[in-house]
């Protein structure tokens, strides 16, 4: 009897142990394709610097669609295809003017319009400055102090925060709400520090909301640079009355048709579970939109390069899946389950990757502890790697909506701490982009998907 029992110890000892010796060898193959024989890098080049900003109905957006499908074509999917999505489209127009007019003295300072704004008057908007550094201490402010001037929100990110999207959480709600409660005390316009953590010249656009009030309420909204905020504020101090001019030209166009683009290879043990990998397709229209979002769309696409070049078959469906629609909307990601339910799918795994294409430490996960805990268990084989990160939290906005009986979500974790230098600003380029860090984070992620694909996911109980 024991000498069974130590029999089938050791049976199931040498199983673990081959096993983990074939992962450790696929993992070698992952990352040398990763770094040694990858298109992610040239086709960032591409999306960034041959096509340019992308924002959700532009031309960009349009030609992204058609270079991504047809450069999917040529990895060995099953099938490329587009998935119809009717998507915001908002343009900029002329490029924003502002200056702070302190007595007889006019000092210009940076602005853009915030998505979705509306346009000053042909003239511009010209009005006295209030300060805020939130929405609660703008409640406190009586109608008769906020009424006909331009709220200007100054609260910084929170420099002292280690994540720096912890810090980007504390703070973005002035940008998205900002201009919506302003104008229901009166205020003509606001202004809102640049979600940065760093002092310069470049201010951030992104995505702002009226929410459910009149039209003839909307006031223009504009991001300032963090620069030009500090500079706003203490000549404020010494001047308190001084105005504030900004002109902006933006419109709210129709809706647009764009697409999600997919890439799909079945499964070769079990087609009716599908793995989702993605970015978002679309960027603001400042810049590139290099980190945010190219670098996930390329190593989405990467992911199916690095298996075709090791020769991996997955066991389950994958999908790459290039959403469109993230910046001002996430109608791609919606449309995606749209469609999942209606064809009744069943999704077991979705990976995104949208904070930058900075050095990987790790990944944020969406599931259950049974499951949390079975990744965990697998960090042995990627530390070598240096990933060590394997916390729970958000995954993605564009797989937030994506729902099946039992699913796990998980979101790339690069190194952060530069990623909102860059973030919805005109220095969002490639040239921003580290080559080797961009493909080791495809790597990472090619990884997480073979260990979903070779060891399932922990089923809820019926």
């Amino acid at each position: 009897m024991k000498k069974n029992l130590l029999l089938s110890l050791f049976f199931i000892n040498s199983v673990a142990l081959f096993a983990q010796t074939k992962d450790e060898q696929v993992f070698k193959e992952i990352y040398r394709s990763a770094l040694t024989n990858s298109k992610c890098y040239s086709w960032l080049d591409h999306l960034s610097n041959d096509i340019g900003s992308r924002l959700s109905g532009s031309i960009g957006a349009e030609k992204a669609v058609q270079y991504t499908k047809q450069q999917m074509e040529t990895l060995g999917f099953d099938k490329v295809y587009l998935q119809e999505v009717m998507v915001p489209h908002w343009v900029r127009g002329e490029k924003e003017i502002a200056y702070i007019q302190d007595n007889k003295t006019k000092i210009k300072v940076p602005i853009c319009a915030l998505g979705g704004s509306v346009a000053t008057s042909k003239n511009g908007l010209t009005a006295e400055v209030i300060e805020i550094h939130s929405l609660e201490e703008l409640k406190t402010f009586g109608v008769d102090k906020i009424k006909g001037k331009i709220v200007f929100y100054n609260r910084a990110m929170d420099n002292g925060a280690i994540e720096s999207f912890d810090a980007y959480s504390g703070a973005v709600d002035q940008r998205y709400a900002g201009a919506k409660e302003a104008s229901k005390m009166g205020a003509v316009g606001t202004i809102v520090r640049s979600m940065n953590l760093r002092l310069d010249d470049f201010p951030h656009t992104g995505g702002q909301s009226y929410g459910d009030i009149p039209k003839s309420q909307y006031i223009p909204a504009a991001a300032i640079s963090t620069n030009g905020a500090e500079l706003l504020s203490k000549t404020l101090k010494n001047n308190p009355n001084l105005k504030f001019y900004f002109k902006q030209s933006c419109e709210q166009l129709e809706d647009a048709l764009s697409y999600n683009v997919v890439g799909e290879i079945k499964g070769t043990e079990h087609p009716e579970n599908i793995m989702v990998v993605g970015g978002h397709l679309d960027s603001w229209d400042l810049a590139d939109g290099s980190h945010d979002d190219g670098a996930g769309v390329v190593q989405s696409m990467e992911v199916m390069n690095i298996f075709k070049n090791i020769n991996y078959k997955p066991k389950n469906t994958l999908r790459v899946v290039l959403f469109m629609n993230e910046e001002n909307g996430t109608r791609g990601g919606k449309k995606y389950q749209e469609l999942s339910l209606a064809n009744k799918e069943n999704h077991i795994f979705a990976l995104e990757s949208d904070e930058g294409g900075f050095s990987p430490r790790g990944f944020s996960l969406e599931c259950d502890d049974a499951n949390y805990n079975k990744i965990l268990g697998w960090k042995n084989v990627f530390e070598p790697y240096l990933i060590h990160s394997f916390v729970k939290g958000h995954s993605g906005s564009d797989i937030e909506a994506l729902t099946s009986t039992t699913i796990v979500k998980a979101g790339l974790k690069p190194d952060s701490q530069r990623y909102f230098d860059y973030h919805h600003a005109a220095n969002d380029k490639f040239d921003a982009i580290d080559k080797r860090e961009l493909e080791l984070g495809a790597g990472t992620m090619a990884g997480l998907l073979y260990m979903i694909d070779q060891n399932g996911i922990e089923r809820q109980n019926p």
